[in-house]
């Protein structure tokens, strides 16, 4: 029998060991032991042993040993966060604690939302203790000296954020990013010039930065690129649903010169070539055509997103032909009154 030693104590001024026998554990003192008269083998069981070095309190020492000085900028991991505070641990003797007026300069400011547990965070130290041996810092004052360099480079990157409108102003709109307050104006709002900027107030929209001025404390952000950049992201995927040869319905939605610009049914506009709107030669398309007018067309080019249309294209082929006059009101002069005027008989 092989008795597996695991511990041993005294008890009632005998020393016992306890065994494991046949998958029971008991204690036995030495007198038992004699008494089983067996071949006892014993078997210590090892505790791993980890042997720590000095560079696993590499850490703790430093930090130990460092001086913390108001005005030091020190980043930490987040630990804790509330309605009124975020704690940070600094790995230092004392934990950092940001409170919300130190947190960012944006009086909306949702400290849950913005900042989790986690996260790497940089801050001002504004007391090295607030009463309560915690190091009070202040977040709001790190930015003005770590935001700035952040937006530049967010600027030479045109990086693309999101940010909320928080105010509307004379020109524009107000957004704060990195805890800096950025203008964006009207005319940068969106792909098109906005016109009520009221209906914008509130919405998240993605901007870039197109001017980070620490001197002047100037930052000015811009949707329009990004709202462009989609809008064309669109019409690309439009376009390539587009078929040549297919014939769609379309709204004309305006005459120049050269042509007619036709709103298609899926929402692209293409262009119809005054050479394509009939087989006569116009010296006009509102000869024919007039705004808001419904035209059937048909596609006969794609060119890098643009859409080429025509009427003529599917003219019934004994259609008889049609003599058309300009006129400076754009109308269609085809009677016969109007082909005898000025003749002499």
């Amino acid at each position: 029998m092989i008795l597996l030693c695991l511990n041993s104590r005294w008890e009632n001024g005998d020393f016992s060991r306890q065994f494991k026998i046949d998958g029971k554990e008991r204690y036995m003192t030495m007198g038992e032991e004699m008494k089983t008269g067996t071949a006892m083998t014993e078997e210590k069981i090892q505790e791993p042993q980890v042997t720590e070095t000095m560079e696993d309190y590499a850490a703790e020492l430093e930090a130990s040993l460092r001086r913390v000085r108001e005005g030091d900028i020190l980043t930490g991991t987040v630990i804790g966060v509330d309605d009124d505070r975020v704690v940070v641990d600094l790995k230092y003797y004392a934990e950092g604690i940001i409170t919300r007026e130190n947190v960012s300069s944006d009086p909306e400011f949702n400290l849950k939302e913005s900042i989790h547990i986690g996260d790497e965070i940089s801050a001002t130290v504004v007391k090295t203790d607030d009463g309560e041996g915690n190091i009070l810092l202040s977040k709001k004052q790190a930015n003005d000296v770590l935001a700035w360099d952040k937006l530049k480079q967010m600027m030479e990157e045109r990086t693309v954020v999101s940010v909320k409108i928080k105010e509307i102003v004379k020109g524009g709109a107000v957004a704060f990013l990195e805890g800096i307050r950025g203008f964006i104006p009207a005319s940068k709002l969106a792909a098109e010039y906005v016109e009520n900027l009221d209906e914008w107030n509130g919405k998240t929209i993605e901007v870039t930065v197109i001017t980070a001025d620490e001197e002047e404390k100037r930052l000015v952000l811009s949707g329009k690129e990004v709202a462009r950049e989609k809008l064309a992201a669109e019409t690309r995927k439009k376009v390539a649903k587009c078929q040549v040869g297919a014939i769609v319905e379309g709204t004309v939605e305006t005459l120049k010169d050269y042509g007619a610009f036709v709103t298609l049914e899926n929402g692209l506009t293409g262009l119809l070539h005054i050479s394509q709107i009939s087989s006569q030669r116009i010296k006009h398309p509102g000869v024919v055509l007039k705004e808001g007018q419904e035209v059937k067309v048909k596609i006969i080019g794609l060119n890098d997103g643009k859409i080429s249309l025509s009427m003529k294209a599917i003219e019934p082929e004994d259609e008889p032909e049609e003599a058309f006059d300009y006129k400076e009101t754009g109308s269609v002069s085809t009677g016969l009154g109007d082909l005898l005027k000025g003749l002499k008989l």
